[in-house]
């Protein structure tokens, strides 16, 4: 007789792990909200003035989002690089929810975007999915050395004005590869910029925001705690570095070498206070940081489509977020 898996730990509706160390992240939530979370296939050709593809570089896998190119002046594109949300154990860069907003994002900004599809946890608890962010810019920089080849960043790619973008989860990212590449070597590679949307900057002890702020589809109390808890260094806590950059166990920021930052930020957003924690922090770092924030948003509220369609003001903002964004990346 078969014994039948127990489900030893779950975040309602996107991850169970069993106890034979199996994790499932089928979604068992709202079965409306499905499409979401479900791959989109690479296409080649130009859909809506963009064409993807994904390529397997040893270990590393990406996505390519290219927008079609209409002017000749502009063969030459800023590179982003994007690190997916999901509290460092669900999503990945060909989910619907992503490959909506960032071929919008490449069409209406017109840069090439690599989304690296990051290792996961429980299985790979962090710093992997770092590791995987940083290995992101060393590939660029051997494709801008002539040493690898991909066909589309070698042409269209402009890696004097590379970006890194990610949300949620993906802006600690965003941090901490930026934090390395100011003590690396990336020549001709140029980190122009960087861009944390609704980065999980948190400490242990619960702030005013999370006991006040509604919890959203993308952020609850419960996934913060189950996530980190499942991605964090064992024996770690919320105030681990990585989670907390800002705090007395991160290295000072005063002390790292960044490039300048766009910090966007959600209102309503559960972990508000500590996002501005680190805010304030870089501003005392005397780091370039400016500041834009989502009036009347929640967590991710840009990636909900189908709020983005049927709410005029999720969608006003989800427009303001893009053009703050293209803004930043065309002064830098």
């Amino acid at each position: 007789m078969v014994q039948e898996k127990k489900i030893v730990d779950e975040v309602s509706g996107w991850l169970r792990i069993y106890d034979d160390d199996s994790v499932d992240r089928t979604w068992t939530g709202p079965p409306e909200v499905k499409f979401m979370s479900e791959p989109v296939p690479p296409h080649q050709e130009f859909i809506d003035g963009v064409a993807t593809r994904d390529v397997t570089v040893g270990d590393n896998r990406f996505r390519i989002y290219l927008p079609e190119i209409t002017s000749a002046d502009k063969e030459k594109l800023p590179v982003v690089v994007h690190f997916h949300g999901g509290g460092f154990c669900i999503s990945e860069p060909d989910w619907f929810m992503y490959y909506n907003m960032y071929t919008r994002f490449a069409r209406t900004a017109q840069f090439i975007c690599v989304s690296p599809f990051l290792r996961r946890a429980p299985e790979n608890r962090l710093p992997a999915a770092i590791e995987d962010g940083f290995s992101t810019l060393l590939w660029l920089q051997s494709i801008a050395r002539g040493e690898s080849k991909e066909p589309w960043l070698e042409k269209h790619g402009d890696f004097s004005r590379v970006f890194l973008i990610g949300d949620s989860s993906g802006g600690n990212i965003v941090h901490e590869v930026a934090a390395l590449a100011g003590k690396a070597s990336l020549e001709p590679v140029r980190l122009a910029g960087a861009i944390p949307v609704h980065p999980g900057f948190i400490r242990s002890t619960r702030s005013r925001s999370e006991l006040e702020k509604p919890q959203s589809p993308f952020l609850t109390l419960d996934m913060v705690d189950k996530f980190l808890g499942l991605a964090l260094p064992a024996g770690s806590n919320k105030d681990h570095p990585i989670t907390c950059p800002m705090g007395e166990a991160a290295p000072p920021l005063s002390e790292l070498k960044m490039p300048p930052f766009l910090l966007c930020l959600a209102e309503m957003d559960l972990i508000w206070d500590t996002e501005m924690e680190y805010y304030e922090a870089m501003k005392k770092a005397n780091h370039d940081v400016e500041l834009f924030v989502s009036k009347g948003m929640t967590h991710s509220f840009y990636l909900n489509k189908i709020a983005v369609d049927l709410d005029p003001n999720t969608a006003t903002e989800t427009e303001a977020l893009i053009a703050r964004v293209m803004e930043f990346i065309e002064k830098h």
